[in-house]
This record gives structure tokens, sequence and C-alpha cells, in this order.
């Protein structure tokens, strides 16, 4: 999340407008996150969150992530639901921008991660793959290999402002995976960005923290399933030094696996797919770092984090 356009208390009126949830009371821009533009809106009946989508997607991939999240909620993964207008529509514009008002979901992201947070991610994501399986829509991962070609095409000539040899380490990555990526891996709708901030628990001073639910589903697509995993080993198993704790790792796997055991072809893979998840955060945080948009309220996210991870990844194994 984060705020590209900034909008208004008439803006924000004049579009809330178009519901039956109340006249706007506050409304405060979320500067978290990197890809949309988010506010938290209050109304006399309740919270909500507006997002208005900036780079990297279109109209035509909203009504994807609004079935998906219907889907997934109807089967019991707890994650906010878009509002309808008073005229039956969900999907909408503001500012020449696509917009979707969501509900407020309780609860909040992790900061300081442990192995209860861990074990209750792994059987999440597996839920998720499981109750997935008959979504009826797709989504082609405009992140994946030849997503990443066209940012490595697009920073290329500045990635050693980053850091020196990043070029030749992003190139020579990229390569190796493009020639080697898995064809044929069990698949389905993934969320894709399972990052400790968009997975929210409820915490009680004193007990252990409870799953509360999901959000930013805005990366969703069809893709591998072990990819999805692999992109939570990132994001996850890593301590604040970017040094691996192979308990998250074992933790995360047993849970994910009591759910839904990873195919022999998966496990192959597996390494292959860790590599690919960190390349991608590293080029998009690359592209978000080099080309920041002009006045925009966002929090730069350290693209050195995922050099560190990458690299690990390609002189380890689990």
């Amino acid at each position: 999340m984060a705020v590209y356009t900034h909008l208004t208390k008439a803006d924000i009126s004049e579009f809330l407008a178009q519901y039956d949830i109340g006249v706007l009371e506050n409304s405060k821009g979320i500067a978290e996150g990197v890809s949309n533009t988010n506010y938290l809106i209050e109304t006399a009946e309740a919270k909500y969150i507006l997002t208005l989508f900036e780079k990297r997607f279109t109209l035509e991939d909203l009504p994807y992530f609004v079935a998906l999240m219907g889907w997934w909620h109807g089967c019991g993964i707890v994650c906010p639901q878009p509002l309808p207008m008073k005229d039956g529509r969900v999907l909408s514009a503001l500012k020449e921008r696509p917009a979707l008002l969501v509900s407020f979901l309780d609860g909040e992201g992790v900061t300081k991660i442990t192995l209860d947070h861990i074990a209750q991610l792994g059987t999440l994501v597996a839920k998720m793959h499981v109750t997935g399986m008959e979504f009826p829509h797709r989504r082609a991962n405009g992140l994946s290999v030849t997503g990443w070609e066209q940012i490595l095409d697009a920073t290329a000539d500045r990635l050693d402002e980053i850091a020196p040899g990043l070029r030749k380490i992003i190139s020579e990555e990229y390569n190796y995976l493009s020639e080697h990526w898995p064809q044929e891996l069990p698949s389905g709708p993934v969320h894709a960005d399972l990052f400790p901030d968009n997975v929210f628990f409820n915490k009680t001073f004193g007990k252990r923290p409870t799953l509360s639910g999901v959000i930013d589903f805005y990366f969703s697509c069809h893709d591998f399933w072990a990819y999805d995993l692999a992109v939570c080993v990132n994001a996850w198993c890593f301590d604040e030094r970017h040094r691996l704790v192979p308990e998250r790792v074992q933790m995360l796997m047993h849970y994910y696996n009591d759910q839904r055991s990873m195919t022999p072809e998966e496990d192959a893979a597996f390494p292959l797919l860790l590599r690919g998840a960190a390349l991608r955060f590293l080029l998009t945080r690359a592209q978000d770092w080099l080309f920041p948009e002009p006045g925009a309220e966002v929090t730069a996210k350290d693209p050195l984090e995922y050099l560190a991870k990458l690299q690990f990844f390609q002189s380890h194994t689990l």
C-alpha cells in the first residue's frame, strides 16, 4: 500500500456518494507498501479501504481480484470484501484510475516474526491452494519470467547505481532462470505477495497470536503453488540481518505439507523457485528505487535485501 494519487476530502466524499455507507467522517492515506494508492476511510457505519490501482495494473485485472477474494472468502479464508455501489457494481474509477472500496479487516501485520506466526501461515497457504483448485478464472503472472525481462530492460543501465556489479548479477541470474524455469507443476490461484504486512493477526496480551485474515490480493494470479510458498520463504524465513532461520523454514513446510503434500516434482524445483522469488522482488524493488514517482507518499523497500537472499539461494540448498 502507498499513496501516489492524492485525494481531497471532496474527492472522497463525491466518490462515496455512489455507495450506501453513510457520510465520510475521516480519511487517511496509507504510506506502507509500494504499488497502489490506499486510503483508510471512516464513516459513521464502519471503516473501509479505498484502493486506486496505479502502475502494473489495468482495469482488466480487477474482475479477477474481486472474484478471487469472493471465492476464498466463501471457502473460509478471511479477507476484505469489495463493496457494491448503489447500482450493484463493485468496480469504479477515481482520478482516472481504477478504484475499489473494500471492507476493513481487523488485526495487524507482523513486525516480529515467531514460530507461531509461521505455523499458522503454513496452514493458511495450503488452505488457499487447496480451496482454489476449482476457481474458474485465470490471470497470468505478469511478474514471472516475461515480466522480469521487461523490468530488466527498463532498469539495466542504472542497476549499478544501487550496487556495483548488480547489472551483471541480475542479468546472469535472469538468463539462468529463464532457461531452467519449470513448465509443468501443480498450479492454481496464488496470492503471490504474502508478506508479513499482508497477513493479519489478532494479538491478545500474553496469549498466542491468532491469524485473523489476509489482505492485498492485487498480485494474485494463476501460477505454481510451490512458487507462492517460495515467496513466503523469502518473506518470512530470514532474520533482520537477512540470514536464513532454518527453524522457520521447517515449521512453514511442516504445516503446509500437513494440509497439502508437495509432489516430488515440486520438491525438485523448489530451489529454483526460491531463486526466482528472490529475483522477482529484487527487480521490482530496484525499479521502484531507481524510478520513484514524484510526490508519492511511499516507503521505498531496500532492493539489496533481496540481493542477499538471492545470493544465499544461489549457494545453499534448504
